[in-house]
């Protein structure tokens, strides 16, 4: 238990240094718990959850031959004529097509595509960059909150959980819109007044073509029917006794198929080192699960709280919240899955632990804003942001991003807890 633990530590305190590729160092940490005889190999593989790094998979394939469209740079260019070059409605509706988008695609794919946009439209305003990236990292994180497949954390849990697509809609997206509309309210009184440009300056936005984004009519039409087929399937998936799995890669192979896309230039765009990470911290954690230090973990907050399901939610959402601020949030939730488990053995019912799976969600996906390390999507926009001649800075967007997150989960636990105690 003791060694198990050490593993678990060494690997997540040097995945937090960020000096060394995460995935390389969730895969040294795998080999270390079967060198160490924690694991044998089939009980290493075992513990690896392929439902969601089929579904992970699955989603990165649709989304590598779509983006080939356009698709995404023709909605934001058309959405920024609609408010007629308007800073602060440009704002709002870049941030609602970014939380709309990473709700059904990946928030990190989705910041990829919509950022460089965003910089292009600032620059061509001549305002500063800084509240529209702000707030698109938020909408990011908060959009993909809603459902099972926007967010790593959420496809975690429903795979662990045995969570449907229309699970996480009815009891998690229910309370985003709300999320979304309150993060945006302080955020018109802290850079509202920021948001004034010449109209000359409008009329140049005006005059961008947004059909000149779409590079490919024939491809758009094929990516658009086969995420409504795999979307539909998610939405179906407990009728039609299905794993997400098994419908994001059989969407993946039909778009592969009828795309006729190069099979090995897609493949290079899978972002392998993410797959590779899960993988590791999969075994990892079954490691440390093995030696039965979970369950004890689990015993001991069951403890804590007296068994009040109440109050084990109360402790989740804001841990979670907090922790996933500072490290990254899917190691986290890797941890806190089977010690949820295990609460529901020790309860006596799966069914009592339902409210602990949204408290974690909610926790975990919306504390990633708390800063600018604590989800992946923040590092990219952040990246982007760097090689632009935008830098932003870790201490000043904390400064602002850290309430707005404690705001937000505390909007969370409100909604928890009339909703379910």
């Amino acid at each position: 238990m003791t060694v198990a633990a050490s593993i678990l530590f060494l690997t997540y305190a040097v995945i937090i240094t960020e000096k060394f590729n995460k995935a390389i160092i969730a895969l040294l940490g795998a080999s270390l718990m079967i060198f160490t005889g924690i694991l044998s190999q089939e009980r290493a593989v075992e513990g690896v959850d392929f439902n969601t790094i089929g579904l992970l998979t699955g989603m990165m394939i649709i989304v590598a031959i779509s983006q080939k469209t356009g698709m995404f740079q023709y909605l934001a260019i058309k959405s920024v004529k609609l408010v007629k070059g308007e800073p602060w409605w440009i704002l709002v509706m870049l941030a609602l097509i970014t939380a709309v988008t990473s709700a059904f695609l990946d928030n990190v794919t989705t910041v990829l595509l919509i950022v460089p946009i965003t910089l292009l439209i600032t620059d061509e305003l001549k305002i500063n960059p800084y509240p529209f990236l702000f707030m698109q990292i938020f909408a990011s994180n908060i959009g993909g909150t809603a459902t099972l497949i926007g967010d790593p954390p959420n496809i975690m849990i429903g795979s662990a959980a045995k969570l449907t697509f229309m699970d996480f809609v009815i009891n998690v997206a229910p309370i985003i819109p709300i999320i979304i509309i309150a993060t945006i309210i302080p955020i018109k009184f802290i850079f509202g007044k920021q948001m004034v440009v010449e109209e000359r300056l409008k009329q140049g936005i005006m005059k961008f073509d947004e059909r000149e984004a779409i590079k490919d009519v024939r491809l758009l039409k094929k990516s658009l029917m086969v995420l409504g087929i795999v979307i539909t399937g998610f939405v179906f998936q407990h009728q039609l006794h299905l794993e997400p799995a098994t419908i994001a890669m059989s969407g993946a192979a039909i778009l592969l198929l009828i795309s006729g896309e190069n099979l090995n230039y897609i493949l290079e765009k899978i972002e392998w080192a993410t797959i590779f990470f899960f993988v590791g911290l999969f075994i990892v954690v079954a490691g440390v699960e093995e030696t039965g230090l979970i369950k004890l973990a689990a015993e001991r907050m069951m403890a804590m709280t007296g068994g009040d399901m109440m109050v084990t939610a109360f402790v989740i959402t804001w841990l979670s919240a907090v922790m996933s601020a500072f490290i990254d949030n899917i190691p986290f939730v890797a941890t806190m899955i089977p010690m949820i488990k295990g609460m529901g053995e020790i309860a006596g019912s799966q069914e009592a632990i339902k409210p602990l799976w949204w408290a974690l969600s909610l926790g975990a996906c919306l504390g990633g804003n708390g800063s600018i390390i604590g989800a992946s999507a923040n590092v990219i926009v952040a990246g982007i942001a760097d090689r632009s001649g935008a830098p932003i800075k870790f201490l000043d967007y904390m400064k602002l991003a850290f309430p707005l997150m404690l705001w937000s989960i505390l909007i969370s636990w409100v909604y928890i807890y009339l909703r379910y105690f």
